[in-house]
This record gives structure tokens, sequence and C-alpha cells, in this order.
């Protein structure tokens, strides 16, 4: 893998500190980039840290609940200290509070999903962005949604809605981003093997309906997602905005 494709970038991972966001920040720092990962848990973003330590580009952990404008204040301004401006943004943090039949969502659940999944890129959009059209360097922006913001999914009402808001989201702002060489994209996992995911994998009965009927029978690997993002956020995608990449072993193709 070339490994300096991404040097002098700095790059911004929400939910870095494991799962698909810890594979999309290795992915990036490994292709040169330095990085700055966020979360709520320090721990976990320490040790990820600590885990990247040889690769080409530095990894800076930094602590933040991304439902909380304030945090996210802080959180531009510890990334600009630490590595300058952000040139890719990787809006990955996400929370799943609504499980369960529609009707009995409450407007907590709801409010708090927004918050999370939908509000936080555009807070961060809105932080991050206007540096990038007065360096006129351009950048990429990378929305990490779901394949159950394609098609319904039953008792995910709050997560299905709020990962096709993102969606729709990433193809506005391609539109009026774009003329500033600003690119935006969205990812759309299928169901990868992360701890945020496990009531699903850990489900014998889901996995053997998987198994039956994915064109690729398995469950993916965060690596598999990391290979996107890094794609998205390089010179090779430079042509590419406004467009959703589903990456889910071909469960969307039937």
């Amino acid at each position: 893998m070339q490994t300096d494709i991404l040097a002098g970038k700095t790059a911004l991972v929400t939910g870095g500190g494991r799962g698909i966001g810890k594979a999309i920040a290795h992915r990036l720092a490994g292709a040169g980039a330095n990085v700055v990962i966020a979360s709520r848990k320090l721990e976990n973003l320490e040790a990820t840290a600590h885990e990247f330590h040889d690769l080409p580009g530095k990894t800076a952990p930094f602590a933040c609940h991304v439902g909380r404008k304030s945090d996210l204040e802080g959180l531009i301004t510890f990334t600009e200290k630490m590595f300058g401006p952000v040139d890719i943004l990787v809006n990955n943090s996400a929370t799943n509070i609504g499980q369960g039949p529609a009707l009995d969502v409450s407007d907590e659940a709801i409010l708090k999903t927004l918050e999370v999944n939908v509000l936080a890129a555009h807070r961060l959009i809105k932080l991050t962005v206007p540096r990038m059209i007065e360096r006129g360097s351009g950048g990429s922006v990378i929305n990490v949604a779901s394949i159950a913001g394609l098609r319904p999914q039953p008792h995910g009402l709050v997560y299905s809605f709020t990962k096709a808001g993102l969606i729709m989201m990433t193809r506005v702002w391609a539109i009026e981003f774009g003329p500033h060489n600003i690119r935006v994209n969205a990812i759309c996992p299928g169901l990868i093997e992360t701890e945020f995911s496990s009531f699903f994998w850990k489900d014998e009965h889901h996995m053997a309906a998987l198994r039956k009927t994915q064109p690729i029978p398995r469950i993916g690997a965060p690596e598999e997602i990391g290979g996107m993002a890094l794609f998205l956020a390089g010179p090779d995608s430079s042509y590419v905005t406004g467009q959703t990449f589903v990456v889910d072993g071909g469960a969307t193709a039937k």
C-alpha cells in the first residue's frame, strides 16, 4: 500500500476509537494523514493511538460527546492546534437507541438519535467546510451511513430515517460544495462485525438467514469499510462526489 498519498493532510474521524471508525483512521494514518480520533471514551482512543504509533501519520485522541455543540467546537480547536485545519472529515459516530416497534419509539429516543446521527455531522460541516473554502485547497467529507438508510428496517425506524437523512444531506452538500473542490460522499455498510452491531451478528437465526440469502455469505470486517474510506479520501476519487457507496456483501443487490 502506498504510504504517502495523504501526507500533509489532516483528518478527523468521529467514533474513531473502535470498530469502523478505528479501521478508517488506521487506513488514513497508514497513508500519511495526521488523524484526530474522537469519541466519548478516552481509554479506547488512547489505546488506539498507541496501537497506531508506528504508522506514517500521527494519531491524536480527543474525548468528546458529538451530540454536544461545545464539545465539537473544542474538538475542532484541538485538531487545528495539533495538526492544522481539517482536510478530511469522517462523520462516523452513531447511536441506535430506538430499536423496537415504531409505536413504542419515544420522543426522547428520536431527539437523542438525531443529535448524534444527523446534527453532529451538520455541526462539524459548519465548523470545517468554511475553512476548506477559505484555503482553496479542496477537501473530502465522508459520511458513514448504513444500508438501513436505503431500505426499511423493521424495528429500526429511528436509525433508518436518520441514516436516510444523512444520505440526502450528503447529496445536498456535494452540490453546494462541489464548486470549491470539496467532495462529499457516503458509505453504507451492511452488517459489519463490530461491538455496535453485535445485537445482530450474535443472533444465530439472523446469521443463518444472512448466509442463506446474501451473495457473499459472511459478515463484513471493519477493514473493508476502511478501504473504501481511503479511496474517498485520496486522489483516486478526485472526480467523485455526491455518491453513496454500498459495502454490504450484496445484501441490497436483490
